[in-house]
């Protein structure tokens, strides 16, 4: 409690200076508001080549439907609609949700942003500009659902200079397909290095309690030279999965990209996902989905907003018992 009462705090004091500095510099200069939709869709066609379950099939994965809008020089406002399988007993093939329904601030520098409403959160981005490659497969964190990458809260951060700048937020911790249905809040707080042009270093944890105190450290490392090469090195832990005792679950993840010319580009990942033994048990809880994932494959961008990918995936797990993974993807992005 005491923590979300300072975070909250912090919001208001350092929103309240910046909004007054923002009302005298709009007194100074008339501003044109100004708007966008945009729409994103992810599709593929895929074999799966796993022992006694080989498959084929074309998918549409996700759609983004949404509208940007520039209210004034400091504020902005984002609504993004979601619309993908929800892969559950229901028979809908596809539902929509709210992504994203933020009002966000900047301050005249450009160094101060608070966001509130259904908010991208900030544990989530910066892997997520690095691998890239969303549309072929999420950043470890989001697939193994160490957490969200939306929920309603709010959030707020602040560049010191061009080494150092600090986020944090408070969010209610259901993530953005549902409403809070308790009194329990998770706080997030991160911590972004730039000690060079091409390095960045990621430090991130949130906390929130329920039955059992769940928290998640996330640690990331990026570089990029030029427009050339990209890597990124991430690693995360979160104690108590799912809000129960000693469900401990940690996953490693180590991609890179390199640009052969502006229309192709050569991609790998690979990641490890492991869960500890319980008492006296013989295998980890969470055996039948540890595992190691490889992704390797060649990007073809035609045009600035299409992306075209033939890739291979294979995971194997750790449960000796599961047979191995084999898939081939050819995936699609397209975005206006």
């Amino acid at each position: 409690m005491k923590i979300r009462l300072l975070f909250l705090i912090l919001f208001i004091i350092i929103f309240s200076v910046s909004l007054a500095q923002t009302q005298k510099s709009e007194e100074k200069k008339e501003f044109k508001p100004s708007g966008s939709p945009f729409i994103r869709v992810f599709s593929n066609f895929h074999a799966d080549m796993t022992k006694n379950n080989e498959s084929s099939a074309f998918e549409l994965t996700r759609a983004y439907f949404g509208y940007k809008c520039n209210m004034s020089e400091n504020f902005s406002a984002k609504l993004t609609f979601d619309v993908g399988n929800p892969k559950s007993s229901s028979s809908l093939k596809m539902t929509a949700f709210i992504k994203t329904a933020a009002l966000t601030y900047n301050n005249n520098k450009g160094n101060l942003t608070f966001n509130f409403g259904i908010i991208c959160l900030n544990g989530y981005n910066l892997q997520r500009k690095y691998w890239d490659h969303r549309y072929i497969y999420k950043t470890i964190q989001n697939q193994n659902k160490f957490g969200y990458t939306a929920d309603m809260g709010a959030g707020i951060s602040y560049k010191i200079n061009k080494l150092l700048s600090l986020d944090a937020t408070v969010m209610n911790g259901e993530g953005y397909k549902n409403i809070q249905i308790d009194n329990t809040y998770k706080s997030g707080l991160g911590i972004t290095i730039s000690p060079t042009k091409n390095l960045v270093i990621r430090e991130y944890v949130d906390l929130s309690a329920k039955s059992e105190a769940q928290y998640t450290i996330s640690n990331f490392v990026g570089y990029k030279l030029k427009n050339h090469l990209t890597l990124g090195v991430e690693y995360v832990f979160q104690s108590n999965h799912n809000f129960v005792s000693n469900n401990n679950l940690s996953g490693f993840s180590v991609f890179v990209s390199y640009n052969i010319n502006k229309n192709f580009q050569i991609f790998g990942r690979s990641d490890n996902l492991s869960s500890n033994k319980i008492s006296d048990n013989l295998t980890a809880w969470n055996i039948a989905k540890d595992g190691k994932t490889i992704i390797g494959g060649v990007q073809y961008s035609p045009i600035k907003n299409v992306k075209i990918a033939a890739n291979y995936q294979f995971r194997k797990p750790e449960l000796s018992s599961l047979n191995n993974e084999p898939k081939i993807y050819l995936n699609f992005e397209y975005k206006f």
